[in-house]
């Protein structure tokens, strides 16, 4: 009887997250897709990035929005989006089959995924640190704090 309402309720929390990684996919790719249209823009127009206050980084996509830890913030969104995401999936795979080699299985994929959100949660922090943040980017922040609460605690 407590495994049929453990279960039930872990599938919820699944679907949850699930829905709130799928959400942090589509901001962070529309955030990337919308700073590599501005730097082709940026670089037809024959603005140098360098000469306004930006490093020369490795990551050549000119993000018109945020601060300098916006780049790093909406990339390891994504990837933890992503981990997240596919880890929700085989999490319902777990749930379902529910014996005890599976759910260490779903342990430490959500152990990688946890690490990855705690890495952008960092990024988020230091954005919101430094200020000068757009409103679509706050969404992502909304969407990152419980995924991450969730998967630490196991409650929303």
């Amino acid at each position: 009887m407590a495994s049929g309402a453990s279960k039930s309720a872990a599938f919820m929390l699944l679907i949850l997250n699930m829905g709130l990684y799928f959400l942090m996919i589509v901001i962070g790719s529309w955030a990337i897709n919308h700073g590599i249209e501005r730097s082709r823009e940026t670089a037809a127009t024959g603005i140098n990035i360098c000469r306004l206050n930006f490093p020369c980084m490795k990551i050549y996509i000119y993000f018109p929005m945020g601060n300098l830890a916006t780049r790093f913030f909406i990339i390891l969104s994504l990837l933890a989006g992503v981990v997240g995401f596919t880890c929700s999936i085989t999490g319902l795979n777990n749930v379902f089959l529910w014996n005890a080699p599976n759910l260490h299985a779903a342990y430490a994929s959500a152990l990688a995924s946890l690490s990855l959100t705690l890495l952008a949660l960092g990024f988020a922090c230091k954005e919101i640190n430094i200020g000068w943040t757009d409103s679509a980017l706050v969404y992502m922040f909304i969407l990152l704090f419980p995924s991450y609460y969730k998967q630490w605690t196991g409650y929303l």
